[in-house]
């Protein structure tokens, strides 16, 4: 089972994790494993929704926890994200974003990181409106 956590609960946040939760079977065949959400952070509560179950208000939560191998940034702006993400990485956690501020002040050495790290730091959500056009650029160039 591959375990994720969402930082931020946001529009976009939400949406990630509605998704993942709603198309859990399409999800698992393509990957060929169970993939769970296990954390959302964000300071808020949520009275009366799904994600109250899975909801912490610490980031070390997520960073210390090692069942966690992937995590979708989606909080907006720098501070506190490029922190989050940095440590996360760091941690060997693979992250993805959506958030445009922070690749483009931070990518190329959030890019170092990950590798340094032997995980993935994943941008093509904040790239093109989420048109998936990096990984085909990459490959293709490549």
């Amino acid at each position: 089972m591959v375990k994720v956590a969402i930082f931020g609960y946001g529009t976009v946040g939400s949406g990630v994790f509605e998704v993942l939760n709603k198309n859990q079977e399409i999800i698992q065949k393509k990957l060929g494993d169970e993939l769970q959400v296990k954390y959302v952070l964000d300071l808020r509560d949520f009275e009366n929704d799904p994600v109250q179950d899975v909801l912490v208000h610490d980031v070390e939560v997520i960073l210390n926890d090692p069942e966690v191998a992937i995590i979708c940034e989606t909080m907006g702006g720098v501070k506190p994200a490029y922190d989050f993400t940095k440590r996360a990485l760091e941690n060997g956690k693979s992250v993805c974003t959506s958030n445009k501020e922070l690749v483009e002040k931070h990518g190329a050495e959030l890019i170092k990181v990950a590798k340094a790290h032997n995980c993935s730091y994943l941008f093509e959500a904040s790239v093109g409106g989420g048109i998936p056009i990096i990984r085909p650029l990459i490959t293709s160039l490549a």
